[in-house]
This record gives structure tokens, C-alpha cells and sequence, in this order.
């Protein structure tokens, strides 16, 4: 069974200018994700779709193949799915057909080899057509997450869950990460979303669930890797 790593990498980016490549203690942030790509047995290849040269360059010496992505895919506002369906095709017509798609987006560096051989496995395990992943969420829209009424008053996200006074007693919410996406491509190919089929996910932890969208995020997982292996 063939079983692909992608990386969509654009070159623009507005929080954190040319975020895919900052330097991250020593290594451009993409690097990351490649090296756990590449340790991921059962990963066959790894493939950078990217609409910049540099990055194209970075991913080449790290091991990965290059997707040309084309400009109409790399603005701020089109659809990363439209990507997805992009790559499937390209590879699938250089390579043949495949049969997991596994993306490993580059602003999630503190992943590990174990959280990606969760999600593959999760996949099928839990009968779903995609498995995304999640973290244990600090609010909850059953106990303290509040929304304005149209009178300028707040009231629960959730109003149905009224008499629900302690955390303990609310159901287990999630926050999704971007640390792995796992699908097939024939879902990929004839859906428009995430959500259109039946989805699953598995649970990160918070330590390994940062997505670097500022130079807050950034810092944040610098301080984290620098900390790796030892007490701060």
C-alpha cells in the first residue's frame, strides 16, 4: 500500500513573513516535518507542493520531491483543499495511483513520529473517510465560552446547555491542530472539506499541538525545543 507525505508550503505569508523558512534553532521551520516524514516507515515519499523557489530548494536537499504549485493556489485566500486536489493529480499521473494521503503542514514542528503513525492508523481503524487531529480544548461552549446577543447582553455558546456549572460535567471538547490530516485521495478528489464525510480524529498533546501562525507561536516552540530533554 503506497502512502504519501505532503507539505504545502507557500511562500507568502502575511503573520509571519516567510514563516515556511525561518530559521527554528538552527534549521528553516520545514525541515521539521520533512525529517519526520522521512522517519515515518511506512511513508514512501514526501512531496513539497510550493510556489517558491527557496522552499523548492530546502525540500529537495532534505529529501522531498517538489510539486510545482501553480499562483492561483498560492494566494492568501484560496482553498488549501484545491491544493490537496492539485497534488493528488499531480502525483498520481507521475506516479500512479496511491492510497493514503498524509499531510504534515509545516507551521506544526513539534509533532512526533508517533502522533502521524496514530493518525494513518486511526484512519481505518475508525472506519472514517478522513482523521484529523485534535487537543484537549481550554473552553468549552458548554460551560465558559460566551457569545453577544443581539441587545448587546452574553449568553453560553451552547444555550441548551444550561445547568451545566462545572467543567467536569461538560462534555470533552476538542480544538483541531494542524498537525496531521490523513485521507485518501478518492475523498480528497470528490469532496469539498474536511467535514463532508465521515471524519475521526486523534488527540495530540498540548506540547506537541502548536501551530506557528505569529512570532508568539514561533517563540513559543523555540522556547519548547530548546527545553527537549532537559528541566526548565
Amino acid at each position: 500500500m503506497k502512502q504519501y507525505a505532503f507539505i504545502f508550503a507557500r511562500g507568502g505569508s502575511k503573520g509571519l513573513p516567510r514563516k515556511n523558512i525561518k530559521n527554528l534553532l538552527g534549521k528553516p521551520l520545514i525541515v521539521y516535518s520533512i525529517e519526520t516524514a522521512l522517519n515515518v516507515t511506512d511513508i514512501d515519499k514526501v512531496f513539497i507542493s510550493t510556489d517558491d523557489d527557496e522552499i523548492a530548494s530546502i525540500g529537495l536537499a532534505t529529501g522531498a520531491e517538489i510539486i510545482p504549485r501553480p499562483a492561483n493556489l498560492a494566494i492568501d485566500n484560496s482553498p488549501e483543499w484545491l491544493s490537496w486536489q492539485h497534488a493528488v493529480n499531480w502525483v498520481t499521473s507521475k506516479y500512479g495511483e496511491f492510497e493514503q494521503f498524509i499531510s504534515l503542514p509545516a507551521t506544526s514542528p513539534l509533532r512526533s513520529v508517533e502522533d502521524v503513525e496514530s493518525a494513518m492508523h486511526k484512519l481505518y481503524s475508525g472506519n472514517a473517510d478522513i482523521c484529523i487531529s485534535t487537543t484537549p480544548a481550554n473552553r468549552s461552549p458548554y460551560f465558559n465560552m460566551i457569545k453577544e446577543t443581539e441587545y448587546g447582553h452574553v449568553e453560553l455558546v451552547n444555550t441548551d446547555s444550561q445547568g451545566v456549572y462545572r467543567r467536569q460535567d461538560a462534555p470533552e471538547v476538542y480544538d483541531i491542530t494542524t498537525v496531521v490530516y490523513v485521507s485518501t485521495p478518492q475523498y480528497i478528489l470528490n469532496e469539498t472539506g474536511l467535514f463532508a464525510g465521515k471524519v475521526t480524529h486523534t488527540i495530540i498533546p498540548k506540547e506537541r499541538a502548536i501551530d506557528i501562525d505569529d512570532i508568539y507561536d514561533f517563540k513559543l516552540a523555540e522556547a519548547i525545543l530548546s527545553c527537549k530533554g532537559q528541566v526548565c
